[in-house]
């Protein structure tokens, strides 16, 4: 006698069930190979609610990274400024400026701008700016150029590999603290990267973590 799950009124239906397994399996597996943030966020550059420009501020002018992200050095997130903060210069500079009139009003009616977020972790990771920082990891290392973009732009990956990577060998990533915010800082050579960057891990006893509960908490 034949199993009854090989009669012919079933066969098809357990056909159909195993094909759509077999494509869901596919389906989950290209999203997780595809839609992480390498593939998925690198680019990302929306349309902001004014036009600052991060080539005329940080780079013509050279404002420091910590003039307007002032929590970067003691927070685990680096702040968007108040529009207060602007109006500091802008009281006097292009003040007339349409450009700048949301930024005035909204100094003036103590309300936030709706700034879009570009740099934007999943809300599983944990990421604390502060701890980088002050371990000699620049901002360049995470966001590259911002001082040469008009419009700052999502243009490194930082899927979890990239961030095992640096992780796993921390010394060849590392800068001198004073150059931490320089964005145009380069190493002399690698072997000086290197050497260096050994000495800042046994100085700043530097222990960066592979476990999961190093980022996911």
């Amino acid at each position: 006698m034949r199993a009854a799950w090989l009669n012919s009124d079933i066969v098809p239906g357990a056909r159909t069930i195993a094909g759509g397994l077999l494509v869901g399996a596919w389906a989950v597996a290209g999203a997780w190979y595809y839609f992480t943030p390498e593939y998925t966020l690198v680019g990302y550059q929306p349309l902001q609610p004014v036009s600052f420009s991060h080539s005329v501020h940080a780079g013509q002018l050279g404002m420091d990274c910590r003039y307007c992200h002032t929590g970067v050095e003691k927070s685990w997130y680096a702040n968007i400024p108040e529009s207060a903060l602007c109006m500091n210069c802008h009281n006097q500079v292009l003040r007339d400026d349409p450009r700048l009139t949301l930024v005035s009003e909204s100094a003036l009616e103590g309300r936030s701008i709706d700034w879009i977020h570009v740099h934007r972790k999943p809300d599983y990771v944990f990421f604390n700016h502060a701890v980088h920082v002050s371990r000699g990891v620049g901002c360049v290392r995470c966001h590259d150029k911002v001082n040469e973009m008009d419009s700052v732009r999502h243009a490194l990956s930082l899927s979890m590999s990239s961030c095992l990577d640096c992780h796993r060998d921390p010394a060849p990533r590392l800068c001198p603290p004073s150059q931490v915010y320089n964005l145009d800082w380069k190493p002399i050579s690698a072997t000086t990267q290197l050497a260096d960057g050994r000495k800042f891990v046994a100085q700043w006893d530097v222990r960066a973590s592979s476990y999961c509960s190093a980022c996911h908490r």
